[in-house]
């Protein structure tokens, strides 16, 4: 496991912080934020990757482990009130839970998902507008297990998660045992899922997944089902509505938060 630390553009952050999740990055943290200047530290496990990496974004390259992130997660993730009826926490504080609020506890170790990010935050809030009791939802891209977790903890019936890196799919594993939830979880994607077994769809990625896997979406789905995509700005917006419609899907929403967008789903 390595690191890189990069200067960027106030300007530039955000999409650097989503070009460095392209890449493959495992966890991105903030360590200095100027006026006019971000210093990001991406974390990467294969060192073969390095060069590359560094010919690509810059910056300066150092031997990392997992302490690095989780200092820095400690210090920085503080409690967080997320629509209606979520409360995230990090398993190190001890705040109480608001009344009406379901507690959901993080520890996101190298996953992407602690609730922080604008994304997760809006696909948090297009889970809770949307779950029903009864309900199958299918977790792509799982990360820290968040977005299945409170799915199933607001009333789903049936949870299933997936991620392609082996160590989020660990981090989730632990993370649902800890909640006491039942989210089978394997290595994979969406091409694994049946066909129209899903009430919902969550799937906080990268654009160019969101696009690429269009046609995997309007499969999953049930009829009148719905999918939360995320993972991906305004300005890539075009490139995932329009891979969704040649695959036979509908647009019935988008949500943002600063650059970031959400979309939601349907089958047309």
């Amino acid at each position: 496991m390595f690191s890189i630390d990069l200067d960027c553009k106030q300007s530039d952050k955000e999409m650097t912080i989503a070009e460095l999740w392209e890449a493959g990055s495992t966890g991105i943290v903030e360590v200095e934020d100027r006026e006019d200047v971000a210093r990001l530290r991406a974390f990467f496990d294969h060192d073969a990757e390095q060069a590359g990496l560094l010919e690509r974004f810059g910056g300066e390259a150092r031997p990392a482990d997992t302490r690095d992130w989780v200092a820095f997660a400690r210090e920085h993730l503080k409690p967080m009130e997320i629509g209606e009826r979520i409360f995230v926490i990090p398993e190190w504080r001890d705040e109480a839970t608001p009344a009406g609020r379901i507690r959901v506890v993080i520890n996101a170790g190298l996953a992407f998902g602690t609730g922080a990010h604008e994304t997760t935050r809006l696909c948090l809030e297009a889970v809770e507008r949307h779950v029903r009791p009864g309900m199958t939802l299918v977790d792509i891209g799982t990360g820290s297990g968040i977005l299945s977790e409170v799915g199933a903890r607001l009333g789903a019936a049936r949870a299933f998660a997936s991620d392609t890196d082996p160590d989020a799919v660990a981090v989730a594993k632990e993370n649902f045992g800890r909640a006491g939830v039942v989210v089978p979880v394997f290595t994979g994607s969406a091409d694994a899922v049946g066909s129209g077994v899903a009430d919902l769809i969550v799937a906080n990625i990268s654009p160019a997944w969101v696009a690429e896997l269009a046609g995997e979406w309007v499969r999953i789905l049930k009829p009148g089902g719905r999918a939360i995509l995320s993972g991906f700005e305004a300005a890539d917006l075009g490139l995932v509505s329009g891979a969704i419609e040649r695959a036979g899907g509908v647009v019935a929403g988008v949500f943002g938060e600063l650059e970031w967008r959400m979309v939601e789903v349907v089958r047309g």
